[in-house]
């Protein structure tokens, strides 16, 4: 969709981002211990995240691994946000709540995606307001966005309506969260 935005009109709106300090592992769960490793073997943190997981290839799911979870976690929460977004907020990429412990990780592919719905998880509404994984699709010429994958351990599951948004998901999540993680994937258009 973003790729039809003249790049001169991404390259005027290039020093307009919503910033790394307002994603909410920075903003609202900042004091919260980075306990957990979140890695792809798609990409290293701070790496280019490949094509094939953007709105340039058939946008899947990037493959995802966890490790280090304390012992008293209950549910896992996987968000992602595009602190690069040319809008006051980051960009909702993915909420996924009460993600389960095991396996320890997430295939390529597992969530749903445009035109790839499957069942699985329990997802919350990205920023198109639908409740699947949102490709990476930066306006040509803006820059290179940060999409920042965070993965929150909570002490219990947190019971919501059907498809959240990020707001009633944060504030479920709020004095549940014992242990953090995150990844930080790149991508650009020229």
């Amino acid at each position: 969709m973003l790729e039809k935005i003249p790049s001169a009109v991404g390259e005027a709106l290039s020093g307009l981002k919503a910033g790394m300090e307002k994603t909410a592992y920075h903003a609202v769960f900042a004091d919260i211990p980075e306990t957990l490793t979140l890695t792809s073997p798609a990409f290293a943190d701070g790496g280019e995240i490949p094509a094939r997981f953007t709105a340039d290839g058939p946008g899947t799911s990037p493959p995802l691994a966890w490790s280090g979870l304390p012992t008293q976690t209950a549910a896992l929460v996987l968000l992602v946000e595009d602190a690069g977004s040319p809008t006051p907020q980051p960009l909702v990429h993915l909420i996924v709540w009460n993600l389960p412990l095991t396996p320890d990780s997430l295939d390529e592919g597992a969530l749903p995606s445009p035109g790839r719905p499957l069942p699985g998880p329990s997802l919350g509404k990205n920023s198109f307001l639908r409740p699947e994984w949102l490709p990476p699709d930066p306006p040509s010429g803006h820059g290179s966005h940060a999409y920042l994958f965070q993965l929150y351990a909570l002490a219990s599951a947190v019971d919501l309506p059907e498809s959240p948004g990020r707001g009633a998901v944060l504030d479920a999540m709020r004095g549940q969260v014992i242990g953090k993680g995150g990844l930080v994937g790149t991508y650009a258009r020229a």
